[in-house]
């Protein structure tokens, strides 16, 4: 009862609020009704409303179209169940691995990929604004991939539906596939370009036009207000699509002949492609493309997490949850494979786009009731990539918001959808479709797959280096780091050039010199490493030099998200990312630059290659020229990768704290806070952010003193 009145009560004065507020305020009241503000964590930054959102949100980033288009095409290329060796072998050792990184970093850094990777170490800004720049760049032409599949959903309300004749045709319809480029010419050998590809068609498409503001208004909606309609969002995002795709895979399941489809995929076993290199290669590719790392999400949405979230759990629940959700939903398309009495032919492949718009559209005609079907089909397709969508364009605001706390969100939200539409434009023309090509192809394999090799080597490498120097000097430090890059990159080059034994060869031998090397003629470390590797002198360099820097961040990383009960990093997780996931990221992106001699007559794959390489020029410049990115991170903030601590101290996580409270006091305007609070702080913050050589040098003697009391207490 006391519930009724009070209902009625507030039914009652709604009147009378109405006209205290004004229009303005109701407006407003309403609209933080359906789209309330994010909660504050301790530290006053946005906070997801339950772990829940956070895990649903990073599924929804990675769980898109290659989950239920990509993957079974490749499944189908390379059938049988030895393809399960090397995919899970990459799932737990590349996947998992990258993933605990840029989840860990967010959670305990509080920031996006770019202020986290300047608080592992100040030059590794550029590999952070590397891996926001993949996203800017993926999310314009990705969403008018979207806008094709709303082309295909409109018609599916179509009866008959209009691929019935000629699915083919109608495809090149959408797409704006007419009129065909003229071919380039090359010289006998490829040595010489005759002359370029020649694309004829620019009109733009108008429906590909609309479809496509329709998407980015999406996006805008779903992710103006931050964290909190996000995390509600992401419920419909994954929840609905989940559901539509069980209901698929039944109705596609039980299609005559679909059982012969379903014993290709998982009733085969084929032993001898798993000595084909590229076998392995595509399962590579394949786990990393599908799990999203090296987008920067990830990072970002863990930014927002509650302070001691479990980063370890969280992200073995996200990979998980993605290889299920992509191997279940293969079984819909192998069903409308057997049903359709296709099989798999080596010198024709089959590609994602003719999986979704081709073949399952096929399929649709023959069933009862298709429009039905059509209409499920590219509804869940459009669900699916819309998540993918707005987390890409989610992890650049929170860049902005990172650097300028005190900007209205709406508006930077505002304008990076606005400037995003605009480079969508390009794409909703003729030649659409092969920019499209060209600059996926390029982005995903030389920018992609280069940053999240140097995720794995700079956090692993870079990370406190100064402590390793410190201890076994620095001609050991270059000498055991010229054996590991060198090695990555001579070995590879020579398997390119001369032939894979002698690159393995190659890759091994340089390596091993310069281990010999660094063990022989470095210096005695003051600091002894733990258990065996403080036998005797050789092992306590050699461990100094290749597991330090990246068992330190664990450590370091652990203080955070390790607590309670939470897991903690395991002490393989640094081993595993520097020695196999990086290695095997070098060796897939060695492949990009044959590949690209093939088609350098081709002006838009030009352009994607000019494209792609601008990610690993981020980098560089960062690293060598870290001041030129300090405005993508807050002033209180820009001292925290170049702080000493000394060998084998653990940080202290209490001072990035106070930094991440200093930020958002800036942003609530609370500046008198500030002066009585933190005044102290801010002086020896300021103290800090000092870069002088000589303070430097100072700093460096302090942190040698302090190291070598802790080793002898």
């Amino acid at each position: 009862m006391n519930a009724i009145r009070s209902f009625g009560s507030g039914v009652g004065n709604a009147p009378r609020r109405a006209k205290e507020l004004g229009p303005m305020g109701v407006l407003k009241a309403v609209g933080n009704a359906f789209a309330p503000p994010p909660a504050q964590a301790e530290d006053g930054r946005d906070q997801w409303p339950s772990r829940t959102s956070f895990v649903l949100a990073c599924m929804g980033g990675c769980a898109g179209m290659g989950n239920l288009l990509r993957y079974p095409s490749v499944v189908y290329n390379n059938h049988g169940l030895q393809w399960y060796i090397p995919y899970l072998m990459c799932v737990f050792l590349i996947a998992i691995p990258v993933l605990v990184l840029e989840i860990a970093i967010g959670n305990a850094y509080r920031g996006g990929s770019v202020v986290a990777y300047n608080s592992i170490n100040h030059r590794l800004k550029g590999t952070g604004l590397a891996m926001l720049y993949i996203g800017f760049v993926v999310g314009p032409y990705f969403v008018v991939n979207l806008a094709w599949i709303m082309t295909y959903f409109r018609y599916s309300f179509h009866s008959p539906l209009p691929w019935k004749d000629d699915s083919t045709a109608f495809y090149e319809k959408v797409v704006g596939l007419n009129p065909v480029p003229k071919p380039g010419e090359f010289t006998d050998g490829n040595a010489e370009i005759v002359s370029w590809v020649q694309y004829r068609g620019i009109t733009v498409i108008g429906e590909t036009v609309g479809w496509t503001i329709f998407t980015w208004f999406l996006v805008w909606v779903s992710i103006f207000r931050g964290a909190g309609l996000t995390g509600r969002v992401v419920y419909f995002t994954m929840g609905l699509p989940i559901v539509v795709t069980i209901i698929l895979i039944g109705r596609c399941c039980s299609l005559p002949n679909a059982g012969e489809g379903v014993k290709l995929y998982f009733a085969t076993w084929r032993s001898g492609p798993l000595a084909d290199g590229r076998l392995w290669q595509t399962a590579c590719g394949q786990v990393f493309f599908s799990t999203g790392v090296g987008f920067g999400y990830f990072t970002s949405y863990a930014s927002y997490n509650q302070k001691h979230s479990n980063a370890v759990v969280d992200s073995i629940l996200v990979v998980s949850s993605n290889v299920l959700f992509e191997n279940i939903a293969a079984f819909a398309v192998f069903g409308v494979v057997g049903f359709l009495g296709m099989y798999p032919d080596p010198e024709n492949p089959v590609g994602g786009f003719s999986i979704g718009f081709l073949t399952l559209p096929a399929a649709i005609v023959e069933m009862p009731a298709p429009n039905l079907w059509a209409v499920l089909l590219f509804f869940t397709l459009m669900v699916l990539g819309y998540s993918s969508a707005f987390a890409m364009l989610d992890a650049v605001v929170t860049l902005i918001m990172d650097a300028q706390p005190k900007w209205n969100r709406t508006l930077v939200v505002t304008g990076a959808v606005l400037i995003s539409f605009a480079l969508s434009i390009p794409y909703c023309t003729q030649f659409g479709y092969y920019l499209l090509s060209g600059i996926d192809r390029w982005t995903s394999d030389v920018a992609l797959v280069f940053v999240v090799w140097a995720e794995c080597v700079c956090s692993m490498v870079v990370y406190r280096w100064r402590d390793v120097v410190e201890q076994v000097g620095m001609p050991s430090f270059a000498l055991y780091n010229f054996g590991y890059f060198g090695g990555q990159i001579i070995g590879i080059t020579i398997a390119h050039t001369v032939g894979a034994p002698w690159g393995a060869v190659a890759g091994f031998v340089i390596f091993i010199f310069g281990t010999v090397s660094s063990v022989s003629i470095g210096k005695k470390p003051d600091s002894s490493p733990p258990g065996f590797w403080g036998k005797n002198v050789f092992l306590e360099r050699f461990w100094y030099n290749a597991f330090y820097s990246g068992n330190q961040l664990r450590r370091d990383l652990n203080v955070i998200v390790g607590q309670g009960k939470n897991w903690s990093i395991p002490v393989v997780w640094s081993g595993i990312l520097r020695y196999i996931a990086a290695p095997a990221l070098a060796i897939v992106f060695g492949f990009s630059y044959p590949n690209f001699y093939k088609l350098r007559n081709d002006p838009l794959h030009v352009m994607g290659f000019g494209v792609g390489h601008i990610a690993l020029l981020l980098i560089f410049c960062g690293f060598i020229m870290p001041k030129w990115f300090d405005v993508f991170i807050p002033p209180s903030r820009r001292g925290e990768g170049n702080v000493l601590y000394g060998a084998n101290v653990a940080a202290d996580p209490k001072q990035m704290e106070k930094n991440a409270e200093l930020e958002m006091a800036r942003k609530h305007g609370q500046e008198d806070l500030l002066a009585r609070g933190h005044g102290s702080h801010v002086h020896a913050h300021n103290d800090m952010l000092s870069s002088s050589s000589s303070n430097e040098r100072a700093d460096q003697k302090v942190a040698t003193d302090f190291s070598r009391e802790q080793s002898a207490l």
